[in-house]
Order: structure tokens, then sequence, then C-alpha cells
């Protein structure tokens, strides 16, 4: 594998810069190098958000993606923001619940509601972070499933090990069902 550069973007409190943490420490337990690095807005609820993991089996010189092998976007603005520093074999994931207008569809495009089917199958959107992290993983491959888990034990509090754990689950799912 060669540089592989993943950017998670929406608003502050979707959970973005969490997921960006358990993406990077998966791919820790799976042997590669790793950086992540997050930005927000001024607002912690509301403004933009972004976190960006890249995986290397090698060193890492620069540790901000700049042309991404995969974007997820959660928010409509995200999307609009960073869908032009996808590459163009890229992977575009986007959060249909916000992201009503695509501009330009890359070929590995999946659109789901990821917070509506949260909110329908887990009982509250807190999660989707999560959902749509395993959605990714399980469609990229970047990382094993087994270190996504581990990362989750080990990352989220113990109260929502749970929870995120059904959420990890729900993506996977989500994943193996696609366009089925």
């Amino acid at each position: 594998m060669k540089n592989y550069e993943i950017r998670l973007s929406g608003s502050g409190g979707q959970g973005l810069i969490l997921a960006g943490i358990i993406l990077a420490r998966a791919a820790m337990y799976d042997g590669f190098k790793v950086t992540q690095t997050q930005s927000y807005g001024p607002e912690s609820r509301g403004g933009s958000s972004r976190a960006d993991v890249i995986i290397n089996n090698r060193e890492i010189y620069f540790p901000e993606a700049t042309n991404f092998n995969c974007l997820l976007a959660l928010t409509q603005e995200a999307c609009d923001k960073y869908l032009f520093d996808l590459r163009d074999e890229g992977t575009l994931i986007i959060d249909t619940t916000f992201v009503k207008n695509l501009a330009l569809a890359a070929d590995n495009t999946y659109e789901l509601p990821f917070t509506e089917i949260t909110q329908e199958r887990l009982g509250s959107p807190i999660s989707t972070n999560v959902v749509s992290l395993a959605f990714l993983i399980k469609t990229t491959g970047i990382v094993s499933p087994e270190a996504l888990e581990e990362s989750l034990r080990y990352t989220v509090k113990p109260a929502f090990v749970s929870l995120n754990l059904r959420a990890m689950e729900l993506g996977f799912e989500l994943a193996d069902n696609y366009g089925k």
C-alpha cells in the first residue's frame, strides 16, 4: 500500500474527530504508520469539523491529507468544500440525510442516509460517526474489522462501548448490503 489519505468531514458535534482517532488507532493495530490531524470551527457544535488520517506502510513526512483516496462527507458544506480534493479514482461516501446536492459524482460513490438509519436502528443519531466509519472501512478495506473493534473498545468510554459495537455492526451490514 502506498500513502492512503482519508478525510472525515462534517460539522462539530458529529463525532468526526473521535472517528479519526478511532481509525488511526485501528491502523496502528494493523501495523501501519499513521498520522491523524484535525480541524474544527470556532463553535464546538455546528461549525465545520474534519479529521484527516494518513495510513502508510512507510514513514509519513507530511501529516495533512491533501489529495484524498477517500472522503466521508456528513454535511452539504463538507461535501462542497472537499469534493474537488478527492482523487479521480477515490471513494466518496456521503450522508444523504444532509447532503442533497452532489456537484460531481465519483465512480466509487456511496450514498446512504447514515443519520436517519442510525436514528431508526439504534434510537439516536449519536453513533452516526461509527456507523459511517465502519461502512468506510468495510468498503475500502483500509483496516481490518478486528482492528476497528479493538480500537473502539480502547478509545470510547466504557459506558458507550456496547452502543458503538452495535453501530460498527450496523455499518458493516450497510456495506455488505449496499446496492442489493
